[in-house]
């Protein structure tokens, strides 16, 4: 009887082992199964979002059709992985989201590689650099970054020149002269109309726009840091992430990404390495 009792007791122990055993099992087979990359091919469809009110990296053309850099490496990616692509609009603010509801497989948006984004979503290794600069009106009277105290400030909400500017603003005590947008358009466009007497945008972009309006002229470089954009893709997916890189590695050594740089912003292509550090 005593016998039969411990043959119970350490059956019971083995057969609670077993099944916790068989729940871990499950947790990861499920956790493994999230494959961008598998999910891309299987689907025969890459959904890429893109901004395209940041010319000339992403805009609408005469013919109002998507056009611009980032446009074109989503082209790039789709060919690569031999599907079709679904071109995604998005705002500045939609960047993340559309990547953690899983709307969108990857995003080429002009994406600042920072920390606290990283909690979010995954980013690759940068793909393109830039760097803050105003566009002024033209009875603005700015010439300078300290010019600009006491003017009223305009930025594209849910950005890096906005974060940034308004640092800036509360140090200075001039919050309340800060306008946000939700687009770079309508902080373009109030600029050229008065509104705003400079708007913060990226080196980019200054020039497309000076040209496009007559009350607009190119203004003062922003004091803070270059800015190092990523490609954004699900912060679990490793694999996915690698493919990335690797994406934009090959877009470097075909010589695609000078050839892209050069038709839509023109000159040599920024240094996409960080001295000291290696990719």
């Amino acid at each position: 009887m005593a016998i039969t009792l411990i043959t119970i007791m350490v059956g019971n122990k083995m057969l609670k082992k077993l099944v916790s055993m068989a729940a871990m099992s499950m947790l990861i087979a499920g956790t493994a199964v999230a494959d961008t990359l598998d999910d891309v091919i299987d689907r025969g469809t890459l959904r890429c979002g893109v901004v395209l009110d940041f010319p000339p990296i992403g805009y609408r053309d005469a013919n109002n059709q998507p056009a611009g850099f980032d446009v074109e490496y989503c082209k790039d990616m789709a060919a690569a992985l031999e599907v079709k692509l679904e071109l995604l609009e998005l705002t500045w603010a939609d960047r993340l989201p559309v990547i953690v509801t899983g709307r969108a497989d990857v995003v080429f948006g002009a994406t600042s590689d920072s920390l606290a984004r990283a909690k979010t979503v995954g980013f690759s290794i940068p793909y393109a650099i830039y760097y803050a600069q105003g566009i002024v009106n033209s009875k603005s009277g700015i010439k300078t970054f300290d010019d600009i105290r006491g003017k009223r400030v305009a930025a594209a909400v849910g950005t890096v020149p906005e974060q940034e500017w308004l640092k800036i603003a509360k140090e200075w005590g001039e919050e309340d002269l800060y306008q946000g947008y939700q687009s770079e358009n309508e902080v373009f466009l109030a600029v050229a109309q008065g509104k705003a007497d400079i708007g913060i945008t990226t080196n980019t972009a200054v020039k497309p726009i000076a040209d496009q309006y007559d009350t607009v002229d190119a203004g003062p470089r922003m004091p803070w840091t270059t800015d190092f954009t990523s490609v954004v893709g699900k912060r679990q997916d490793v694999s996915w992430l690698n493919y990335l890189n690797l994406f934009v590695t090959h877009q470097v050594r075909s010589g695609r990404y000078q050839e892209l740089w050069g038709t839509f912003v023109g000159g040599e292509a920024p240094e996409l390495r960080i001295p000291d550090v290696m990719y």
